[in-house]
C-alpha cells in the first residue's frame, strides 16, 4: 500500500535537498567571482575606459595543477608571463566582451601568439578584454607587449631556479624598488591560497604606472607566500 506524505512531511524531506543545491550554487558563484581579477564587469562601450591593469602570471604556480598544458608548462622555463592588459573604470569595475567590429585577424593572432604562453589565452583575452580596447586586434597586442616592456621584473623574481618565498607586502617593495616612479596603491598581487598566482600593476592609457582604482586589492594570505622555481 502507497501512503501520500503530508505537505509539511514532503517539505521537511525536501528540505536538506533544497539547502544543499542552494550551497552548491552559492559555492559556484564564490568560485565564479572569485576566479576573475575583482569587481565585477559591465556592459561597455569600446574604447571607453580610463586605465590599464596589467596582469602577470607566475608561470610555475599555474603550473602546479595544469601540467598536461604543453603549451607553458613543458619545460619552458618561465617565470612572469603575460596574462593580460585590461580596461578599467576609475570609478570601480571594468568592461567586457564590447561589441566590435574589429575581428581577430591572422597578423593579429601572430603577434598574440609572440606575447601569450598559449594560443588559447590569446585568443580569450581578445574576446574578453581587447575588444573593449577601441583598438585593432593588432594594436591591442602591440599595446599589450609595449606594456608588458614598461613595467621592469624584480631580479630577485626573474625566473629563480629554486624556490622562493615572500610576503604579499616584500613582492610589491621589491617591484617598487624596480619601477622607482610607481605609486602607493600601484599594484596588487593575487594568490592561489598560500602560492603566489599573480601580481597587477595599474598603468595610465599612455602606460605609466598609477594608482589603481577602487575594486583593485590584494587577495593574498597575511603569511609568507610560496613561489615554485622556474622549471
Amino acid at each position: 500500500m502507497t501512503f501520500l506524505r503530508s505537505s509539511r512531511e514532503t517539505r521537511s524531506a525536501a528540505l536538506p535537498s533544497i539547502l544543499a543545491a542552494l550551497g552548491v550554487a552559492l559555492l559556484m558563484t564564490t568560485i565564479a567571482e572569485g576566479h576573475h581579477h575583482h569587481k565585477k564587469s559591465e556592459q561597455g562601450q569600446s574604447g571607453q575606459f580610463d586605465y590599464y591593469l596589467l596582469s602577470l602570471s607566475w608561470a610555475p604556480t599555474y603550473c602546479l595543477t595544469h601540467s598536461d598544458d604543453s603549451s607553458e608548462c613543458s619545460s619552458k622555463g618561465y617565470g612572469f608571463v603575460l596574462h593580460g592588459l585590461w580596461p578599467q573604470y576609475d570609478r570601480g569595475g571594468y568592461p567586457d566582451r564590447c561589441v566590435t567590429d574589429l575581428d581577430l585577424t591572422s597578423a593579429a593572432a601572430a603577434k598574440g601568439r609572440s606575447l601569450y604562453p598559449s594560443e588559447r589565452l590569446m585568443s580569450h583575452e581578445w574576446q574578453e578584454h581587447g575588444t573593449c580596447s577601441g583598438m585593432t586586434a593588432l594594436d591591442y597586442f602591440r599595446t599589450a607587449d609595449q606594456a608588458t616592456a614598461a613595467v621592469k621584473v624584480p631580479a630577485e623574481l626573474d625566473t629563480p631556479r629554486s624556490d622562493q618565498s615572500f610576503t604579499a607586502d616584500q613582492i610589491i617593495s621589491l617591484f617598487q624598488h624596480a619601477n622607482p616612479r610607481m605609486p602607493e596603491g600601484g599594484m596588487t598581487v593575487a594568490c592561489n591560497r598560500a602560492n603566489l598566482s599573480e601580481v597587477r600593476i595599474c598603468l595610465t592609457r599612455e602606460l605609466a604606472v598609477r594608482a589603481c582604482g577602487p575594486g583593485v586589492h590584494t587577495s593574498c594570505p597575511n603569511v609568507a607566500l610560496q613561489l615554485p622555481a622556474s622549471r
